[in-house]
């Protein structure tokens, strides 16, 4: 999530909330929608194709915006987008295109929505090759989570030698916006990176590996 590394360089790096957790900072003063996230979902392993194929979608939608812009969507963008079924929004036509550009509920970005038409064919496509979108975007990491030591916000890194190889790979696979920093935070909301400081409660469940 690129929105957590630009609240790093200004938040306390580290908050206690009133039931005693010590959490990241990014999730404290937003609202339970935020708090809910970090709690539940930021961090944990994804496995499931569908889910990969949601937050590749979301990701790429957040580029230029806030991650909380994109998350106070997501159910929207579930609805327009068929639950974000690789293969019924790889199906989608100009016509289609055009109504979501009419979507109040979701970013109205001509490119952004085209791209993840786009990525959902690519998808498919590593689906028939791989055996799975999980079997091939995991291999980036060597197939489990990359368990960081941060102490700060501050030092979460922009991207890293693994998210610059994503993208490189991706792109050559025709997907749209897959730059590093993109990979970046994608590997950090579906859990292949753990990027919890060490002091938020959630660190331990994220060495855990804990799976959805």
């Amino acid at each position: 999530m690129r929105g957590v590394r630009a609240a790093g360089t200004t938040l306390i790096m580290m908050t206690q909330a009133p039931n005693s957790k010590n959490r990241c900072a990014w999730a404290e003063g937003v609202g339970d929608f935020y708090l809910r996230y970090h709690d539940t979902e930021w961090g944990v392993p994804v496995h499931d194709d569908r889910k990969l194929f949601e937050f590749l979608v979301l990701e790429g939608s957040q580029a230029g915006l806030s991650w909380l812009t994109v998350l106070k969507k997501r159910e929207n963008y579930r609805r327009a987008f068929d639950d974000f079924k690789p293969d019924k929004v790889a199906r989608y036509g100009k016509g289609k295109v055009r109504s979501l550009l009419t979507e109040e509920g979701i970013i109205r970005n001509r490119l952004k929505i085209e791209a993840s038409v786009l990525n959902a064919r690519a998808v498919l496509a590593v689906q028939k090759e791989f055996g799975g979108f999980d079997i091939y975007v995991w291999r980036f990491v060597g197939g489990r989570p990359i368990q960081n030591r941060w102490k700060s916000l501050k030092q979460l890194p922009a991207s890293t030698t693994e998210s610059d190889g994503m993208s490189r790979a991706l792109k050559k696979r025709g997907f749209k916006f897959v730059g590093s920093t993109i990979c970046y935070a994608y590997m950090q909301a579906v859990g292949m990176v753990n990027d919890h400081v060490i002091s938020c409660f959630r660190y331990i469940a994220g060495r855990e590996g804990q799976d959805r």
